[in-house]
């Protein structure tokens, strides 16, 4: 039987397949709003699909530049990170603030600005409150404020002893605080060696023998002079002697006026010989003790008047001069003990009583002072209270009084120097640096070191690095500060980058100056003379000689020593003679310490001359130093930088011809 095989199943092309008839199925149940969403699906899963595709293209670097991603790795490179809080200097590297926390921001580049200092616009001014003022020039008094106590006037107190050993049977003053006068008796005291010293002595008086070792009146005496070292006054022994009758009790006198302070002992109590009773001061003038720093102690000076408000007595001044001022300083405080002597003649200067003390003093030191109230006057060594017309003898210690002018005390009024000052807000301190930020155009605020001669209340004297009519800011400048910090600029984090010389050749006022003569003259005179002799050598490239500098450093010393030197003219030598110290054996040490050396001796000209030098001095200014402060001064008008020397020898400029005769000032440009 042959097998014949089934023929194949013949497909219907045009007929749905299963999977078409079952997505059909599907549709149909779900419907239009299920064709819809299942639709939509498809679309968002195919830009997801086309975004996570472009992403992990990115990642994988398969498209883009390389000069793009050196650029970004250049940049994270030289990225900088500070803390908000400037705790720690700024770092590569993110995180946090390893002293606050903070997380460290990037710090920005100053969009690009390269002039010095950062600019902050009017708005963000406003916002964070930036106060500016105008340097200003004047003559300043600075006032020295402490606390101090009143204590008692130590020669006006005496301490009422028992001349001998015996009990006390009565007590006249007793309680602290009553007022006594001379000769009031305070205590009765019973002493058995007093009844026995009393008979030897009318003994002695009765008897008229002679014996071989000493005679009748001898005896007499010594035996007063007994009663004497007992405590008897010479009244008590002329009643002694008219009433011709021992005593077993004496009565106990003060032996001055005043206010018993102490009370010692009490009724009944038996006392040995030295055994303090009483203690009794004269409250009509007592002492206010102050402690001042060594540096506010050292300008300060016998007969200075002090005024203070008691504790006590609020809204009342009083007034005193001092003294005494202590030649040491304590080694625990660190301060010196000054001693104001007060009248007291109202009874309102309490002693344990504290004080607020203030002291008017010069703000430059002076060698004199000019006081009306002591002006061709005569005083008292120990009692500066103690003032005459005429000299004499003080009525308190009996020492001749001496004339105030042998104390610093000038016998008519003297032209108060003039100095540059800054409210005291302007000068931030960082270490050994004071530095302000002085507002070189509107809105640009750049950091300068300023040195401070003294500090007031409110201002602060500015010796160098500032000019008349600058701004600086007052209110705010912390806030400036961390702007220049974020941008890069200098700041309080490194302060000594900051330039030390306003811009521009160095501004003074032209006046007449003093004419010395003497020795003055001839100091003043070799001054100049190893100056000028510096100046050529920094102009020839070569360290000066080291008998040049020493000279210098002598003539200076002596001309310091000079009484008739000014004393804004001594402060400017004195600043010169500093600055030599630290002069350093390398041409650039040399450079760099002639220019503080330049700016006194030029502001020194306007103060003080000599007959040599009158003429012949010119002022000369470079705007290519670095930092600034390019002075200085020659003996001829031929230009020789010092600062540059021969790189670049002519460079600078003719500020003014210093001569003093007329019509020789001159302002000629010599720019290379």
């Amino acid at each position: 039987m042959h097998y014949q095989a089934p023929e194949p199943e013949k497909v219907n092309l045009t007929s749905p397949s299963r999977w078409q008839r079952t997505v059909r199925t599907m549709f149909v149940r779900l419907g239009w709003i299920g064709v819809f969403a299942l639709k939509s699906l498809f679309v968002v899963g195919t830009v997801l699909a086309c975004l996570w595709t472009i992403g992990f293209a990115q990642r994988q670097s398969w498209f883009g530049s390389n000069t793009t991603a050196t650029v970004s790795k250049s940049t994270a490179a030289n990225q900088r990170y500070v803390c908000p809080m400037m705790c720690v200097p700024p770092t590569s590297q993110p995180g946090r603030c390893p002293v606050c926390g903070m997380e460290l921001v990037e710090a920005t580049s100053g969009g690009g600005d390269q002039q010095p200092g950062v600019s902050i616009e009017p708005a963000a001014r406003r916002m964070i409150g930036i106060r500016t003022a105008k340097v200003t020039s004047g003559s300043v008094i600075r006032t020295l404020r402490t606390i101090g106590s009143i204590e008692y006037d130590e020669s006006g107190m005496s301490t009422i002893a028992a001349y001998t050993s015996g009990r006390l049977e009565k007590l006249f003053a007793d309680y602290e605080g009553v007022p006594v006068s001379a000769g009031d008796d305070l205590a009765v005291v019973y002493s058995p060696e007093l009844y026995t010293a009393q008979a030897e002595f009318l003994s002695a008086n009765q008897s008229n023998a002679t014996s071989r070792f000493i005679d009748a009146n001898r005896l007499q005496k010594l035996a007063a002079e007994k009663l004497s070292e007992l405590g008897m006054t010479d009244k008590q022994l002329e009643t002694l002697a008219r009433q011709n009758k021992p005593e077993s009790r004496i009565r106990i006198a003060s032996p001055q006026s005043g206010t018993v302070v102490e009370k010692l002992a009490v009724e009944g109590d038996y006392v040995k010989t030295g055994q303090p009773i009483y203690r009794v001061a004269n409250l009509s003038t007592v002492w206010l003790m102050l402690d001042l720093f060594p540096d506010d102690a050292a300008v300060v000076r016998f007969g200075q008047q002090v005024e203070a408000e008691i504790t006590s007595a609020p809204g009342k001044v009083f007034s005193g001069r001092i003294a005494f001022i202590s030649p040491t300083v304590d080694r625990k405080t660190r301060t010196v003990s000054v001693r104001v002597e007060m009248q007291n003649d109202d009874g309102l200067l309490k002693p344990g009583d504290f004080a607020d003390a203030k002291i008017l003093v010069p703000a430059i030191p002076r060698k004199q002072t000019y006081d009306p109230d002591l002006a061709n006057k005569f005083i008292s060594p120990m009692h500066p209270q103690i003032i005459r017309d005429v000299p004499g003898v003080c009525p308190i210690c009996d020492m001749p009084l001496i004339s105030t002018a042998e104390l610093g005390f000038s016998p008519s009024p003297l032209p108060e120097p003039t100095v540059i000052t800054v409210p005291r807000s302007a000068v931030l301190m960082a270490s050994d640096h004071s530095v302000v930020y002085v507002e070189s155009e509107p809105g640009r605020f750049e950091l300068r070191q300023i040195e401070v001669g003294a500090l007031t209340q409110n201002q602060a004297i500015v010796a160098a690095g500032l000019a008349e009519g600058e701004v600086v800011a007052t209110d705010g400048n912390f806030l400036i500060d961390s702007q220049s910090q974020l941008a890069g600029k200098p700041s309080l984090l490194d302060p000594s980058e900051a330039p030390r010389y306003p811009p521009g050749p160095l501004q003074f006022a032209m006046g007449s100056p003093q004419t010395l003569a003497d020795t003055a003259a001839e100091a003043l005179d070799r001054v100049f003379t190893y100056y000028f002799a510096i100046q050529k050598s920094l102009a020839l490239d070569t360290v000066p000689r080291q008998q040049d500098v020493d000279q210098l450093r002598a003539a200076l010393a002596d001309l310091l020593g000079a009484k008739q030197l000014p004393d804004a003219a001594q402060i400017l030598f004195q600043q010169a003679l500093n600055s030599i110290e630290r002069t350093g054996s390398t041409l650039e040490d040399a450079r760099r310490t002639f220019r503080p050396i330049s700016h006194a001796l030029i502001k020194a000209t306007n103060l003080v001359r000599t007959r040599e030098t009158r003429n012949g001095i010119y002022h000369f200014y470079c705007s290519m130093v670095v930092g600034g402060g390019g002075d200085w001064l020659q003996s001829d008008d031929t230009l020789l930088n010092p600062y540059w020397g021969s790189q670049m020898l002519h460079c600078g400029e003719l500020v003014h011809d210093l001569s003093l005769e007329p019509n020789r000032s001159t302002t000629q440009s010599d720019q290379e």
